[in-house]
């Protein structure tokens, strides 16, 4: 019987360690501000996000540098102006797959998820929740989830002359193909 037991605390504990995690380093983050006199559009594919199927948890790190725009003006008044890329480099989320559970890895198809987490951004810190899509194929996880953002939620002032360029409320997509990250 203690032989037994033993046996099955050693498999508990393994268990227990596991971790299945999952990664990328070319996510795509775009934003699309569609306002009455111009729509911007800022695309960055090196975007990494990494995701404990274990547990859920989910981060994703961009660098505002590497957004880029149809435009130079547009990329340098994005990073002068608007994010102030060199006082604050990155934009970063950190959180939590609330129904990771109802994802089945073992079993291909398109699985509905809320994500609840903190979005830093230019110095600001708000939490979010979001409705995402996980496409499970061949070991893969294709995530995708767009949402909306209000730059003045995150201390970014758009000055009075650009009121018609710039909307108040940006759509951000974002998708990242995530392969097991091998130990």
């Amino acid at each position: 019987m203690k032989k037994i037991l033993a046996i099955a605390t050693l498999v508990i504990a393994a268990q227990s360690g596991f971790t299945q995690k999952y990664f990328t380093k070319d996510g795509t983050i775009r934003f699309f501000s569609d306002a009455k006199m111009e729509k911007i559009e800022g695309i960055n594919n090196k975007a990494t996000c990494v995701l404990d199927a274990s547990t859920g948890a989910i981060e994703w790190s961009v660098l505002n540098l590497g957004f880029v725009f149809e435009s130079a003006f547009m990329q340098e008044h994005f990073n002068e102006t608007y994010m102030e890329s060199p006082k604050f480099p990155k934009a970063n989320f950190k959180g939590q797959v609330e129904n990771m559970a109802s994802v089945n890895l073992k079993k291909d198809g398109t699985y509905k998820v809320k994500v609840t987490g903190d979005l830093s951004m230019h110095g600001v810190t708000k939490r979010i929740t979001v409705d995402a899509s996980f496409v499970v194929s061949g070991g893969k996880i294709n995530a995708d989830s767009k949402f909306f953002v209000k730059p003045s939620d995150y201390g970014i002032v758009i000055p009075g002359d650009k009121a018609d360029s710039i909307s108040n409320n940006i759509e951000v997509t974002v998708k990242a193909n995530l392969s097991e990250l091998k130990k």
